[in-house]
């Protein structure tokens, strides 16, 4: 039985498992209320819409990746974690890149978390050049994405090659980047 309260986690907890197994514009919120044991209506107590909830699963993702990432002890690790994180969620983060797109509230959501994840970066490393640590950042997040997506393995180049250059970018970022 489910407990008081629990409600807005469990519908987080299924839209995360919809939206892994279907897309975004393959999930409707009467499959994710469905999902969690509730019936339909359940949904809109805790929700708008579709967006909100897949916008909480966002930042809730989010979250673990930097979880993940932080202890993580050397670019190795940190490789393996990102490439797993995305692998794990590879159609979820399909439908993050696509809603970035075409979606403007998806889109503040996700600069928010970027500028998050530079300001993290930034105290860690002892230097805010914004610039150069959000490219640092997509360049690592697009060759994950690449390679969980299949892009490298398409061109024939092996799974070990390409984490070779994620560590090597990682390596670059961790390195002194004030010189």
């Amino acid at each position: 039985m489910t407990k008081r309260g629990q409600g807005r986690g469990n519908l987080i907890e299924a839209a995360q498992a919809e939206f892994e197994e279907h897309g975004y514009d393959g999930t409707n919120s009467n499959a994710i209320a469905k999902r969690a044991g509730y019936a339909p209506q359940t949904f809109y107590r805790h929700f708008e819409d579709k967006r909100a909830i897949f916008l909480a699963v966002y930042q809730q993702w989010a979250a673990v990746e930097v979880r993940d990432v932080s202890v993580a002890g050397t670019p190795e690790a940190i490789a393996t974690a990102l490439v797993h994180h995305h692998r794990t969620h590879r159609v979820f983060r399909q439908s993050l890149r696509a809603l970035t797109i075409s979606d403007a509230e998806v889109s503040k959501a996700r600069a928010r978390a970027r500028l998050d994840q530079v300001a993290t970066l930034a105290t860690r490393l002892g230097h805010s050049d914004t610039a150069q640590l959000l490219a640092a950042i997509l360049q690592i997040e697009r060759l994950c994405d690449a390679l969980v997506d299949g892009e490298f393995e398409a061109c024939g180049i092996s799974e070990d090659r390409v984490r070779d250059e994620l560590v090597r970018a990682i390596r670059h970022l961790f390195s002194d980047r004030t010189q």
